[in-house]
């Protein structure tokens, strides 16, 4: 019994050696923004293990910042991909004192989030891909991804001269994400010499397409473009092939899933094409080692922006070192003038806050998963 006592107590001496470090410790918190309910919930949580993993790692190895350790915290919070609820998660996260933020995932909660994530003087990093985002003229935002006028374009542009299609048509969900992402689809269609034969509409709820895709079938189109999300996407493609239509379905990075094939079944093969930001994973150098990771820590693959999240979270760490500061104006300022060798790419930003340089690589599907054809 004496001898338990012992362990007891110095059990109990360890843990408030621990706790005493730890108190000395600089804490930063850093905010995660993304749908963690909801259809969508399956990208928010990825982008959160991306996020978590980094900080885990981090925390790990140990940053030192102007002397004094830091210690990463990861407060993250659900914004149901709904812009009134990303900007009450905004506020929330910045009332509680974090100046660092990684999301929001849609770029209708992104948006109007930012001018909240501003005024309170947050750097926030996303893969929110709509133009307008970085339009707003707001410092020490910066999308770690390339934007809709290259996802929809480089669609385009394959679609015209891999894919010869000379008859297409588009349908968006009305959501901020995919009128931006059909738009620009369309413009660079027409500039590649395709017709453009409709354009219809849909809403990020819907599960029934039959009546949409009955007038795009009477137009013989060969491919529809979707500008909007994967549990869309999936009964989207079913209803094509019950239909009879014999077109492709496109889109963008948001249907380049596993999900998409999960609710579209057999429905989804080499008849879907999706263009996603970034060079391949496995292509790139620290890709296969940080996938290994990931599947190790949350015995998950990881799905479309878990890299880029992860690559964020280690880019704000980075430029705190540089600039022996925690201070968000600092560290903002840095990253906007500096590059960071990430594993998905190399972040270096112009002066809106874009990637200088975002490839573009185009997936079509295999045995349920997204399978790259071509990097652009």
């Amino acid at each position: 019994m004496k001898y338990m006592h012992k362990a007891v107590a110095l059990a109990l001496a360890t843990l408030a050696t621990a706790a005493a470090a730890q108190q000395g410790d600089t804490i930063v918190k850093i905010g995660h923004s993304g749908p963690l309910s909801g259809a969508q919930a399956f990208s928010g949580k990825d982008n959160e293990n991306g996020a978590r993993l980094a900080i885990e790692e981090l925390n790990a190895k140990g940053v030192t910042v102007a002397g004094k350790k830091v210690r990463f915290e990861l407060l993250s919070e659900d914004d149901q991909g709904d812009p009134k609820a990303g900007v009450s998660v905004a506020q929330k996260l910045a009332d509680a004192g974090v100046r660092y933020v990684l999301g929001p995932y849609n770029s209708g909660v992104a948006i109007p989030a930012a001018r909240v994530y501003s005024s309170a003087g947050v750097v926030v990093a996303s893969v929110a891909s709509n133009p307008k985002l970085t339009q707003q003229g707001y410092k020490n935002l910066f999308r770690v991804n390339a934007s809709d006028s290259q996802l929809g374009s480089k669609m385009a542009l394959y679609a015209a001269k891999e894919l010869k299609l000379k008859n297409v048509a588009v349908i968006d969900d009305r959501t901020a994400f995919g009128q931006g992402l059909a738009e620009e689809f369309k413009k660079q269609a027409r500039a590649s010499g395709m017709t453009v034969a409709g354009h219809e509409y849909t809403t990020d709820k819907a599960v029934d397409f039959s009546a949409i895709l009955t007038r795009l079938k009477a137009k013989k189109v060969e491919a529809i473009f979707f500008g909007g999300y994967a549990p869309q996407g999936g009964p989207m493609a079913r209803q094509i092939r019950q239909l009879g239509l014999n077109a492709k379905l496109l889109g963008g990075d948001t249907i380049c899933t596993s999900e998409l094939a999960k609710l579209g079944g057999d429905a989804v093969g080499p008849n879907v094409l999706c263009s996603q930001g970034g060079a391949l994973l496995d292509k790139a150098a620290a890709g296969p080692a940080f996938k290994a990771r990931f599947k190790k820590r949350f015995n998950a693959d990881p799905d479309v922006y878990a890299a880029s999240y992860y690559d964020a979270a280690n880019m704000f760490a980075q430029a705190m070192q540089q600039t022996n500061s925690i201070d968000p104006a600092k560290v903002g300022a840095a990253i906007a003038a500096g590059s960071y060798q990430g594993v998905a790419g190399t972040y270096a930003f112009d002066a809106k806050g874009d990637m200088k340089s975002s490839p573009v690589t185009i997936f079509t599907f295999k045995g349920g998963q997204p399978v790259a054809i071509t990097s652009y």
